[in-house]
């Protein structure tokens, strides 16, 4: 039997029209499911996901057949888009496959709202949420208040259930990556009776360890995370208790919980989400491999740019040796011209004021002989008068004239008997001579 080979497009078609338009049991079906991913377009279509526990579905519904929906559904939407998440619907439609994308699709028709399911839970989810909105802690939709995640963490905490595929994956997605991080569990239950507690009783362990090695083990990120599921099976991570805990850690968190089309309030509260467990090992750390290459490119570039900027500065050496080899002679010559042209204008300047001042000389010189011999004979004609005045007040001329002056070996004039003792010597000085004499 020869073989006959289709292309995609005609194997795609063959399916479309001869598995699915003409099989009544895929026609007019009607299918129970999870909303989640709900999304609406410009064109007013949404596309959602509907799920089980086991699998999902891809839906579309049209904007014309949104009049076909039940009013519980429509009151719904009117909250908001994003609020039909999490609901229990039932659709009734076909199923369709895209040629574009080779994925198979359910166009919903009619769509229902099981009446048990807007109650309690989804009111509470809402709830919470505005109240997250209302004091600060709503950082999905504020990515200003979100903090920055390290570049590269040296430790990372986890808190997820030790048990299935997520804590196997994140250490794999880790290790891969970046293969000296640290990374620790702490085992938390994540679903059921008791796992709100658990999740919290893991972030606030974390956030009570101390960076000093001999207290605790301080880790630099925590991810929260948690496999995929129905809304019922990831309803912890809508628990006020484990929501404040993740808003409230002094270490920034990664929401990790479920699939990309699910949200919790963790993923509200969380200063990253990340869509599936395995994306948060991605976004966690980088690829040592690409910053180890990054650093050796950088490396290069660095050693590249010296060896220029230390050729262009030796080439800038070179040139200023040369010209500084010329410039000493240039400078002496110019100064040699400018002396030159300083004397040549300096010579005649100088030759006019110096016979002046010969000039003034002389005639000072005539002027001070007749000025200086007056002023001498008045300076003896002065002292002349000077040395009389003195000669009448010498006590000595006094003498001359009969009187004496007794002086006591000490050279004291003597004015009365009483300064003088028996034994004393004397002097006695006359107008002409002296006579040496002891007291009686």
């Amino acid at each position: 039997m020869a073989e006959r080979i289709y292309s995609v497009t005609q194997l795609t078609l063959s399916v479309r029209r001869n598995l699915l338009a003409n099989n009544a049991k895929l026609a007019g079906v009607w299918i129970e499911g999870e909303v989640s991913g709900n999304r609406v377009y410009a064109s007013g279509h949404r596309y959602f996901t509907l799920k089980d526990k086991d699998a999902a579905i891809s839906c579309v519904l049209f904007a014309f057949n949104l009049r076909t929906c039940d009013e519980d559904f429509k009151k719904a939407l009117a909250k908001g888009e994003d609020t039909v998440n999490g609901l229990k619907v039932q659709v009734e439609g076909e199923l369709d496959l895209n040629m574009l994308r080779g994925q198979y699709a359910f166009k919903v028709q009619k769509l229902r709202l099981k009446k048990d399911e807007l109650g309690a839970r989804m009111a509470q989810f809402n709830a919470l949420k505005a109240q997250l909105e209302k004091e600060g802690y709503n950082k999905l939709d504020h990515p200003e208040r979100r903090r920055r995640l390290p570049f590269l963490p040296h430790r990372i905490g986890i808190v997820t259930s030790p048990d299935g595929a997520v804590i196997h994956d994140l250490c794999y997605v880790i290790t891969r990556r970046f293969p000296n991080v640290e990374i620790r569990l702490y085992p938390a239950k994540v679903q059921g009776e008791g796992a709100a507690e658990k999740v919290v009783e893991g972030i606030r362990f974390f956030n009570g360890l101390l960076v000093n090695a001999d207290v605790g083990w301080r880790p630099d990120v925590l991810i929260v995370a948690r496999g995929g599921g129905s809304m019922e099976d990831l309803w912890t991570f809508n628990e006020a208790s484990v929501v404040y805990a993740v808003a409230e850690s002094s270490i920034p968190v990664i929401s990790a919980v479920g699939h990309e089309s699910d949200f919790t309030l963790c993923d509200y509260a969380a200063d990253f989400r990340a869509g599936t467990p395995s994306i948060a090992g991605e976004c966690v750390v980088p690829v040592k491999r690409d910053l180890e290459k990054r650093v050796a490119d950088l490396r290069g570039r660095l050693d590249r740019a010296l060896r220029n900027r230390v050729e262009n500065l030796m080439q800038q050496t070179d040139d200023l040796v040369r010209r500084l080899g010329r410039a000493p002679e240039q400078a002496l010559a110019r100064a040699a011209r400018r002396l030159e042209g300083l004397t040549a204008r300096l010579a005649p300047a100088l030759k006019d004021p110096v016979a002046r001042l010969e000039r003034r000389v002389q005639r000072a010189e005539l002027g001070l002989v007749p000025a200086m011999r007056s002023a001498v004979q008045r300076a003896d004609a002065a002292v002349g008068r000077l040395d009389a005045k003195l000669g009448l007040l010498n006590p000595y001329a006094v003498l001359k004239r009969g009187y004496s002056i007794t002086t006591d070996a000490q050279g004291r004039v003597v004015r009365a008997a009483a300064e003088v003792k028996a034994g004393d010597r004397l002097t006695t000085r006359l107008g002409e001579g002296t006579v040496e004499s002891v007291a009686v």
